[in-house]
């Protein structure tokens, strides 16, 4: 997907959400573990519900995995669904892949052809040779981990290397790699202070952030410090909303706390237009 599309999809729904697909067999209602496919069947519920107030999905790879090849075929049965009745959404492949380069070549065909996501997470520990080969797929988008939402990124993330943080040196190193436009960041929302830094190494790329709601991160906060003239951010809530309800009302539930959220992202996006 070209990013002008999803810049116009943020304006048309005057959203910037993102709906994590975190989906889990022990938090899903009891009613749905009788169908044949019951991930399956819990995330077409929630696209269904909350389509119209978010631009984004974005399916951890890990709640796939976890349940072997059913879970995959969940996963395989979930993008064909987004990408045949909702060609619009942007989609994530929250993988955080990243490994020398004809391992990486691999992991962006299994992703970016096979299940044909348009963006996947990237670990940049391995370097340059283990991101370029996701960024070689015209109109696809590779989401360098840059500061995380959890406490243990301050383990490695924020350490100063030759005076400068670690974190910032991923952003500008990474500026340089061949087709550096697809490029977009992860930065948690429990790190809002950081974004103001952090926009002036990377003023306009588009930031995935984790962590409002459930983690405690702050929508305000994110928007003061890291909104661009084109919005620039895809603010992720999963539990939130998927687990609103465990009752036979999930999806209406769900609806209600997306539909809540996007409210708050047009109110702030017009305080930013006003600005």
């Amino acid at each position: 997907m070209k990013i002008e599309h999803l810049i116009s999809q943020i304006q048309k729904k005057q959203s910037f959400l993102c709906v994590g697909l975190d989906t889990d067999l022990d938090k899903i209602p009891t009613h749905l573990l009788s169908e044949e496919d019951p991930i399956f069947s819990f995330n077409k519920a929630i696209i269904d519900a909350t389509h119209s107030y978010c631009v984004a999905y974005k399916p951890n790879i890990a709640f796939y995995e976890a349940y072997g090849l059913q879970g995959w075929k969940s996963l395989e049965r979930t993008m064909d669904y987004l990408n045949s009745q909702y060609p619009e959404m942007f989609t994530i492949a929250d993988a955080k892949r990243g490994d020398i380069g004809n391992t990486s070549t691999r992991y962006a065909k299994a992703f970016f052809e096979s299940l044909n996501f348009d963006s996947i997470t990237i670990a940049p520990y391995m370097g340059r040779d283990s991101v370029e080969p996701f960024l070689q797929f015209e109109d696809r988008h590779t989401i360098l981990l840059a500061l995380t939402s959890n406490q243990g990124a301050f383990d490695f993330q924020t350490k100063k290397l030759e005076g400068q943080a670690l974190y910032k040196e991923v952003l500008e190193v990474s500026k340089s790699y061949k087709n550096a436009e697809r490029l977009m960041y992860v930065v948690g929302a429990t790190k809002a202070t950081y974004l103001s830094d952090i926009r002036k190494i990377i003023p306009n790329n588009f930031l995935l952030v984790p962590g409002v709601g459930a983690q405690g991160g702050s929508l305000q906060e994110v928007c003061e410090h890291g909104m661009t003239a084109e919005v620039g951010l895809l603010v992720n809530s999963s539990r939130g909303i998927l687990y609103a309800s465990q009752d036979e009302d999930f999806a209406d539930r769900a609806a209600d706390q997306a539909r809540s959220i996007q409210q708050e992202m047009a109110r702030e996006l017009a305080k930013f237009k006003k600005a």
